[in-house]
């Protein structure tokens, strides 16, 4: 046999072993997750990672679809219905986009309560609040609605907006602040002097441009992704008031449904879904805020004073929502008890290292 005939016989019987492995080795479960964001998002970059630990470590077992978009769903009561009734295994939310079902997740924006990164980092990695969380969505889903961890979508939500600096929360008396609609938000703006004003994601770039709204809290990746500041959007004040939690939802009749070594799998992948999340916005907001900079937008820090006016300014809010949120008090306790015991681990082992 020549050469070329005995390469192309070889790469034949190859291609046949390969094709007959893939129907012999067939996912046993396929998993279908959707992110109603697109291919530039961290919830694709935490997708795409889960997928490609759980088909690994399942040795193929498990297979995960991709639906980013709005192809499965478009709003978080219908996505998270679909994962109520098994037509979406997976979907991930932000607690706005949740609290319509579960508005004690709305603690994730209590303003303030999450120091920084790391400390976010530890509360949600340790696990014990999101295992609080999780009860309590199960037991009003009756057990069809997991909450699998807690992520990352955008790093932090900043106040922003197209008149002035806001350096104290005097600076915010009367500007015009997109919202959604849960209350939560709406309080938090209403106690710092400005006016809330809920507007749908996709109508917020023209409602700057028309003055409909004149600010918003929002991350410096969404704000240069909607190219804001091409509406207006001329500053920003980086009072990271709040962490943009991501809640990553699961069939719990899915879950429940594997063996116990393929739900370990689930577990570990949304583990490194979650670490994925973290890192994801700190590396895509650098060129961020770089540009807008270079845009000719005013970014600002507050001083330690001015950050601590801004959390005395809005403390009201807690007692509204321990007041007015099912489990209000108990999952604001959980939060609170967590970013303590997280303070006192990262501080302590700071002060070591430091020495």
């Amino acid at each position: 046999m020549k050469p070329a005939k005995m390469i192309k016989s070889v790469l034949t019987a190859a291609l046949l072993s390969v094709g007959a492995m893939s129907v012999t080795h067939a996912a046993d479960i396929t998993l279908r997750a959707t992110a109603n964001s697109n291919e530039n998002d961290e919830d694709y970059d935490g997708l795409v990672v889960f997928k490609n630990y759980v088909e690994n470590a399942s040795n193929g077992k498990i297979a995960v679809e991709l639906f980013i978009g709005t192809q499965l769903c478009s709003k978080g009561a219908e996505c998270l219905q679909g994962v109520a009734d098994g037509s979406i295994d997976i979907y991930i939310s932000t607690s706005g986009g949740a609290a319509g079902i579960f508005p004690y997740v709305q603690v994730l924006d209590l303003p303030y309560l999450l120091r920084d990164d790391r400390i976010a980092e530890e509360v949600l990695s340790e696990g014990t609040f999101t295992r609080t969380v999780r009860d309590m969505a199960l037991a009003d889903s009756g057990d069809k609605i997991r909450l699998m961890t807690i992520g990352n979508t955008g790093g932090w939500r900043n106040f922003a907006n197209t008149k002035r600096r806001v350096a104290s929360p005097g600076d915010m008396d009367g500007l015009k602040i997109r919202t959604v609609v849960a209350d939560l938000p709406q309080e938090l703006v209403k106690a710092l002097g400005a006016s809330p004003t809920p507007i749908p994601w996709p109508e917020l770039f023209t409602s700057f441009q028309t003055g409909v709204v004149e600010g918003s809290k929002n991350g410096i990746t969404d704000i240069m992704g909607m190219k804001f500041p091409d509406a207006g959007l001329k500053y920003v004040t980086l009072d990271g008031h709040a962490y943009m939690g991501a809640l990553w939802w699961m069939s719990n009749d899915r879950f429940m449904g594997m063996d116990e070594s393929m739900r370990r799998v689930v577990v570990d992948g949304f583990a490194a879904l979650q670490q994925a999340t973290f890192a994801s916005p700190k590396r895509k907001s650098i060129q961020a805020y770089e540009d807008f900079v270079a845009g000719g937008g005013d970014l600002y820090v507050p001083t330690a004073e001015e950050k601590g006016a801004f959390k005395e300014a809005a403390a009201p809010v807690f007692d509204w929502f321990k007041d007015n949120v099912k489990n209000g008090g108990e999952v604001f306790d959980a939060l609170s008890t967590a970013a303590a015991a997280a303070e006192e681990k990262v501080d302590g082992g700071a002060a070591m290292d430091i020495k």
